[in-house]
């Protein structure tokens, strides 16, 4: 198996006149961006970097942020993107957790970056336009402006890339992840979304996010164009779209409603786009209706994956079986278990029945999977058993042998004795034509010890009333019907588009109007 640093250059060998990299003011080849890619290796060997060290990265998605991923790939290097909004405490957390001996930043984290303690110590590159470059550091465009073939040095077992997840509480865990499981990862996903030669993408997922890493490498692999887009904007999302005619998309669901709900947006204007994929979230019955009829894809792919074992199942029909996560992956086995219980954890030997909900489980030894989190011993003796990842996710797997995942194990509601996923009661909620977002939650109740709370954003006067006598309409059970109604004016969600429901629990949202009680 070729390592990520032969998949690049193999790439620019193919094909070194192709399109490979496009923003808002440039155009790079697949042979001039190899140059720029050169040039930042040697700048980095010259810093003293060797094979096995970290660089931290602060970055949007920009050319700057694919070299210095590729520039990394090809040395051996480990790269740590991070977000670019990150605090200067928590930059100082990244860089000594870490250990990383270099970073990499741009004007939007510049005043974060410097108050990190721990930055001074360090080498530094700055990316893009600045009033002045601080005396500690290089500037990318003069380092690029003799370019440089790359050189391989890198090799299938070098760890290519550190990723963070954020979880509810304590401090994010590092993900490893070496450049044979990248490589498989990605050839994975261009095969589970029937990717072709020269396909052109929009790349709004970060390059901080396992999505958005997964479509750059994948890319390479077909000599596709990657079209950098830093901060989200629909309606400019859209202009790019059909100024590039960009062949697929891969986006949080989040992403596609605020593109379809959009000033401008017509079915016309992203004609080009042919395939649609979606991770990171449960996609809402509503909103896959709703793309189905404006892109009319020949493909439309749910992808279940996280960042520590990238894909998990894939359905490539998400409108014929709504909700439905498909079956496992070309890398991957999955089971469903029983949920843990006080004083006993699960095994992966102990399979629910058809049917019945429990915690979604993959092997270990997928060709893309992790081998375990950075210095967190006790993270790993929790989530890794005998082989086995135990995800977090909850779900079941139906009569046809095809995965559901229901939700969160953290955010199962539990009221009057009864599990509740939130999950089913906002594909539920979601097809009200009032209702233009919706998240559920369980909050306290001294009856019921929680009790389901839905809060919506409408999209035009709707009641709680209303929407109780749709929840009634439908098949959900009574018990799981919300007991209360919150009206917002947004959900509160994550740099990539993940609802929190933390936030909505803590109380932390903007009411639209007075809260009302449903019967």
């Amino acid at each position: 198996m070729f390592d990520l640093g032969r998949t690049f250059v193999q790439a620019v060998e193919r094909d070194p006149d192709g399109l490979a990299m496009v923003t808002a003011d440039r155009r790079l080849s697949y042979a001039a961006l190899a140059q720029e890619v050169g040039a930042i290796q040697s700048y980095l060997q010259r810093a003293g970097l060797r094979r096995g060290d970290r660089v931290l990265t602060v970055l949007q998605n920009r050319v700057e942020s694919a070299v210095i991923h590729w520039a990394c790939q090809v040395s051996g290097i480990t790269v740590v993107p991070v977000n670019w909004r990150s605090k200067a405490e928590e930059i100082d957390f990244f860089l000594e957790n870490s250990e990383a001996k270099f970073v990499v930043f741009e004007q939007i984290s510049a005043e974060n970056v410097a108050g990190a303690s721990r930055r001074g110590a360090l080498g530094s590159l700055w990316c893009g336009e600045a009033q002045g470059v601080p005396a500690s550091g290089d500037r990318f465009s003069e380092v690029v402006g003799h370019g440089a073939d790359p050189v391989v040095h890198s090799h299938p077992d070098d760890w290519s890339v550190m990723l963070y997840t954020s979880g509810t509480t304590g401090k994010p865990k590092g993900v490893p992840r070496r450049q044979r499981a990248e490589r498989a990862a990605a050839l994975a996903h261009v095969a589970q979304n029937q990717y072709r030669m020269h396909e052109v993408t929009v790349g709004v997922m970060p390059l901080y996010h396992t999505m958005g890493v997964r479509t750059l490498i994948s890319l390479a692999l077909i000599n596709g164009t990657f079209v950098a887009f830093p901060r989200w904007n629909a309606e400019l999302f859209i202009d790019t779209i059909e100024r590039e005619k960009a062949t697929h998309l891969y986006l949080v669901p989040t992403l596609y409603h605020d593109m379809l709900t959009a000033k401008g947006f017509s079915p016309q204007r992203v004609a080009s786009v042919s395939k649609l994929g979606f991770a990171g979230a449960p996609m809402h019955d509503a909103l896959l209706l709703k793309l189905q009829a404006a892109f009319k894809p020949e493909l439309f792919v749910n992808h279940y994956g996280s960042s520590e074992i990238y894909t998990y199942a894939v359905n490539q029909d998400a409108v014929k079986k709504p909700g439905s996560a498909g079956r496992a992956g070309l890398n991957a086995r999955l089971r469903v278990v029983p949920f843990d219980q006080p004083g006993r954890l699960a095994s992966h030997h102990e399979q629910c029945a058809q049917g019945d909900e429990g915690q979604i489980i993959c092997d270990v030894q997928s060709d893309e999977a992790f081998e375990g989190y950075w210095k967190r011993p006790e993270v790993d003796q929790k989530s890794l058993r005998d082989g086995w990842f135990f995800t977090g996710d909850t779900g079941y797997v139906d009569q046809a042998g095809e995965f559901y995942v229901t939700g969160r194990v953290d955010d199962m509601i539990i009221s009057g004795g009864e599990n509740i996923s939130p999950v089913e009661i906002e594909s539920i909620l979601s097809l009200h034509a009032s209702v233009s977002e919706v998240a559920v939650c369980g909050l306290r109740d001294e009856r019921l010890g929680q009790k389901v709370v839905a809060f919506v954003r409408p999209s035009e006067a709707v009641s709680a009333d209303d929407l109780d006598r749709h929840c009634q309409a439908s098949e959900l059970m009574n018990f799981k019907r919300p007991r209360e109604y919150v009206f917002v004016r947004e959900i509160p969600k994550s740099p990539v588009g993940k609802v929190l429901r933390r936030e909505l629990v803590a109380g932390n949202y903007d009411v639209m109007q007075q809260q009302e009680e449903s019967k």
